[in-house]
């Protein structure tokens, strides 16, 4: 019997519209009403989590940040994860030397040297998420967005990454060349000691604590609230979701998930443009899987 649920949100849980479908909304109240606990598990701060979860009268825990940020129900902070600061410089100095577009995000917030490049790059993310927006429309997505969830807009990331009280969780990057550009640097920051490579996109990395990973960060609050991993069900997209897909005793992929991910799940449900989340939730218990 499913005790914990923990959903990705990006291609997972949000739609096209960067929002939770009713169909989602009734199947994670319908969950909770039968004593199941529903939980986010992120990739975004929790500056770009907490909106469409409010929106939707969602109130949970959530792990953000891949697992570096984790909350509980009331969104106080719990515990973080970060990067160490003598690996987050070599880091820099790979991504500088690839001319790769990044930016951390710290307990304070995302930063970076420039919005411009950060609108350019993320607009091709978002294009390379939501194929049917066109590059125009992608940007007026990302302006919007920015003044929802505020990139803050520093003369030199090392510098700020370098102070005392600045916990670097996670460096996200971007580059529209694509994988083929970001996976030379993205190989070399694997071979760290202390970090690990994700991706949520096909031009994206994302850099973290090798302990910071969702499966990690699902498996602590599991243990926190006495559930065995059998009991835990886990729904994602990307590559920034398999550990936890692989810790859980029920996974599900999106229709929509990358094939590596459909490998390791023990399910498929229908895509995060159709609810998938919301049918997972509703097979998941009636079939008591």
């Amino acid at each position: 019997m499913i005790k914990l649920i923990a959903s990705d949100m990006d291609g997972t849980l949000l739609d096209a519209e960067m929002r939770i479908s009713q169909e989602n909304i009734d199947a994670i109240r319908y969950a909770q009403e039968q004593g199941v606990e529903f939980v986010i598990a992120t990739g975004r701060n929790v500056f770009e989590a907490l909106p469409p979860l409010k929106e939707a009268g969602i109130e949970c825990a959530m792990i953000t940040l891949n697992g570096a940020h984790v909350f509980d129900k009331e969104g106080n902070s719990l515990f973080t994860t970060p990067i160490d600061k003598n690996e987050l410089l070599q880091m820099f100095d790979i991504l500088d030397q690839h001319g790769i577009y990044y930016e951390i995000a710290t307990q304070e917030g995302n930063f970076t040297i420039s919005k411009e490049a950060r609108i350019e790059q993320f607009a091709a993310h978002v294009t390379d998420a939501l194929p049917h927006l066109t590059h125009r429309m992608a940007i007026a997505m990302t302006v919007a967005r920015l003044e929802f969830f505020p990139v803050k807009v520093v003369p030199s990331i090392r510098e700020l990454a370098a102070q005392e009280d600045i916990e670097v969780l996670k460096v996200i990057c971007f580059d529209k060349r694509g994988n083929k550009h970001l996976g030379a640097a993205g190989k070399k920051i694997a071979e760290f000691e202390d970090c690990v490579v994700t991706s949520s996109g096909n031009n994206n990395i994302e850099i973290n604590h090798k302990y910071a990973q969702k499966g990690i960060a699902v498996s602590h609050v599991a243990k926190e609230r006495g559930v065995e991993l059998e009991h835990v069900m886990t729904i994602g997209d990307n590559l920034n979701d398999l550990s936890m897909i692989q810790v859980a005793g029920v996974s599900f992929a999106m229709g929509n998930a990358l094939n590596e991910l459909k490998e390791e799940a023990k399910y498929l449900t229908d895509e995060n443009v159709n609810a998938g989340v919301g049918k997972a939730i509703i097979r998941a218990i009636e079939e008591q899987l």
